[in-house]
Parts: structure tokens; C-alpha cells; sequence
């Protein structure tokens, strides 16, 4: 399928998806709840498990990651206004779940917002994408910048040590540009995050809290990275410069449809 034959066919598909397109308040309820309440009781398990052996924790962590990487698709439902038909109640849960994730709702939502309406656009990159260069771009690059750019795609960096960084670190700081809402909601994550940072190490220790947090937020980090890398990022994926970059033509083309068993 073209290009111009996904134009051509724009009604059609906008209407075989429109049935999809609202929330149904019921299903978010049970979502929301079976993903934060196992998230909660295996934390519980994890905190118990440090008594018994670290070896345990660690397994525990597996599944607690997975939970986390829900809440994580339930905050990015919430910034997409889709979870639930209130907007308040979308702000709410995104707020709250973002802090889970130690990410700034309004900032994020902002920032990938900007990623949807840019995406495969190849002269509208930058902004809640994974940095790629064209080929010629790759040529005509400097050995450093060659350098940089194999190190940011190699695996290990791209799916171990950028995402826990990303999120850890990236996440706490507004980009140049951002709003004043986007600014002050970064503060008041930051500072909630550090207050829910400093009551479980007051409840549990803090080395006992980093040791289930940060390979908890590893491990679901960078599962969520390795997620949307293979969304966007594969053979034959949809790219055009902007005068000829169609929308609904990148949303079709531009996103894989990703079988897991």
C-alpha cells in the first residue's frame, strides 16, 4: 500500500476505527486495578524477600517490571485523553501513575504529542523519537558524530544503560523551550517522587529501597524502550520530508503491529 492509495482511502479507515475510539470506564477501572494492585503486592513480596535471599528479590522483580511498564501504558492512554472519557480523571491517574514511573505528566504528554504529530517526518525529528539518521546524513557525518551516533544504537546502550538514565535522570529536568506549566510540573514530580523516595527509606531503608526500585525501574525501562523502539523502527517503516510527510500515511505505515506470545 502507497502512499497515495492510504490518502485515497482516508474516510474509511478514519471510520473502521472510529468504533475503537472511546474509553470504556469499566475496563479502565479493572486495568487500573489489576495492574496497580499486583504492582503493590509485589512490592510488599520484594520488601519480605530481602529477608530470605536478594536471589528472590530479584526474581520478583521480573514480573513487578512488568506491572510497572502497564502503569506506564495506562499514564501514555491518559496523555492521549483515552483511558477515560473525563479529562479530569485522565489527568488524575496520569499524574499519579506518572509518578510511579518518575515521569512528569504534563511535560511527557506535551513532548509526545509533538512525537505523534511529527512522526516520520524526516525534517521534523528530535522530539519523543529515537535518534536516526538517513544514510547520506550517516555519510556525510563526522567521524565523531559517526562515533556518537553507532555508540547511542548499539543494544546495550540503547536498551540497558539509556533507559534507566532516561527515566532516573532525563526526567527531571524541562527541556529549553518548556512552558511554565510543563516547568512547575516537573518541580512538583521531582519533589513528589523524592517524598515517596524518602518515606519508604524511612519505612524499609534506604538500601533496601534502591535495591528493589532501581532494578525494578531498570528492567521496566528498558522493556518500555526495546517497545517503542520496535514500533517505529524497523525495515520498509514509513519516512518522508514534510512537503510530501502525510499523517494518517505515517500512522499506518509508520507503526508496527508487534505479535507477543
Amino acid at each position: 500500500m502507497n502512499v497515495n492509495q492510504v490518502r485515497v482511502q482516508k474516510p474509511a479507515w478514519r471510520q473502521a476505527v472510529s468504533p475503537y475510539q472511546h474509553s470504556n470506564l469499566r475496563r479502565s477501572i479493572i486495568q487500573l486495578a489489576n495492574s496497580f494492585i499486583p504492582y503493590v503486592l509485589l512490592w510488599a513480596a520484594m520488601i519480605w524477600s530481602l529477608q530470605v535471599s536478594y536471589w528472590l528479590t530479584l526474581l520478583l522483580v521480573v514480573p513487578a517490571s512488568g506491572f510497572l511498564v502497564r502503569l506506564f501504558i495506562i499514564f501514555h492512554d491518559c496523555g492521549h485523553g483515552s483511558f477515560f472519557a473525563s479529562r479530569k480523571a485522565n489527568d488524575i491517574v496520569g499524574i499519579l501513575t506518572g509518578l510511579l514511573v518518575f515521569t512528569p505528566y504534563y511535560r511527557w504528554r506535551h513532548d509526545h504529542a509533538i512525537h505523534h504529530a511529527t512522526s516520520g517526518d524526516l525534517d521534523r525529528r528530535g522530539v519523543g523519537d529515537v535518534w536516526m539518521m538517513t544514510v547520506q546524513e550517516y555519510l556525510d557525518a563526522s567521524p565523531r558524530q559517526q562515533l556518537v551516533y553507532r555508540i547511542y544504537r548499539n543494544p546495550l546502550v540503547m536498551f540497558v544503560i539509556a533507559p534507566l538514565f532516561a527515566f532516573i535522570i532525563g526526567q527531571r529536568f524541562a527541556p529549553k523551550g518548556t512552558n511554565k506549566k510543563g516547568r512547575r510540573n516537573v518541580m512538583w514530580t521531582n519533589l513528589a517522587v523524592l517524598g515517596i523516595a524518602a518515606g519508604m527509606s524511612a519505612l524499609i531503608g534506604w538500601k533496601a529501597y534502591l535495591m528493589i526500585q532501581l532494578p525494578v525501574m531498570a528492567l521496566a525501562a528498558s522493556a518500555g524502550i526495546w517497545l517503542f523502539y520496535v514500533q517505529h523502527q524497523y525495515e520498509g517503516v514509513y519516512w518522508a520530508d514534510h512537503e510530501h510527510w502525510d499523517y494518517f500515511a505515517a500512522a499506518i505505515q509508520g507503526s508496527s503491529f508487534y505479535k507477543l506470545p
